[in-house]
């Protein structure tokens, strides 16, 4: 069974009194919320079959994330993952993926690591990467992986467009996938990692 490991993406806050403006002043999608409208990364499973096995850590504090809390976590699942693992991770997800690999040996085969709408800077004056910034070099994440995937939307409203190349020239070997009206790939289906899943 091909395992799949799933980050999911988050926000940071230089100071505790950022975070609780932060909630004070966010707008909730109560419809989304009643409804309980499922994602791209929920449907997943469902999409890919019975030969997938998608673990999905639910990272601490994902509304006021810290890198060494999330490294600690997502750590705890490494040994019961297998050689070969594909490794996902959206927006912080993907940002968190992309660092800890490039500073950490992973001690698994990893058969690929899809990137989706990655932070690379600190270009947005509301959102800072903090402890979470990208190392100078993705060398060694380049080496741990047999394939890498970059996703980008060109109408990306959380992350710029720009931070995709960032990506593209620290990691050369990519297979990048520019978009374009899939927003922060905020959707209930997304296809086209589907099929990128699908083709290794």
């Amino acid at each position: 069974m091909q395992q799949i490991l799933l980050v999911h993406g988050g926000d940071n806050w230089e100071t505790h009194e950022e975070y609780l403006a932060y909630l004070k002043n966010k707008q909730i999608d109560f419809e989304k919320h009643g409804l309980r409208v499922k994602g791209w990364q929920d449907n997943l499973a469902d999409r890919l079959g019975t030969d997938y096995q998608i673990i999905r850590p639910e990272m601490p504090s994902k509304r006021n994330a810290k890198y060494i809390e999330w490294k600690i976590w997502f750590e705890k699942f490494i040994s019961y993952l297998n050689d070969g693992v594909i490794l996902i991770g959206g927006s912080l997800g993907a940002l968190f993926l992309a660092k800890y690999l490039s500073e950490n040996d992973f001690p698994k085969k990893i058969k690929a690591v899809f990137l989706l709408a990655g932070p690379a800077k600190d270009n947005l004056p509301e959102y800072r990467l903090l402890d979470f910034s990208l190392p100078e070099s993705l060398e060694k994440l380049s080496s741990q992986a047999d394939k890498i995937f970059l996703y980008h939307s060109k109408d990306d409203n959380m992350v710029p467009f720009s931070d995709l190349e960032i990506y593209r020239k620290a990691l050369p070997k990519a297979t990048v996938r520019v978009l374009d009206g899939f927003g922060h790939f905020n959707l209930p289906e997304l296809p086209v990692i589907i099929e990128d899943i699908k083709s290794l």
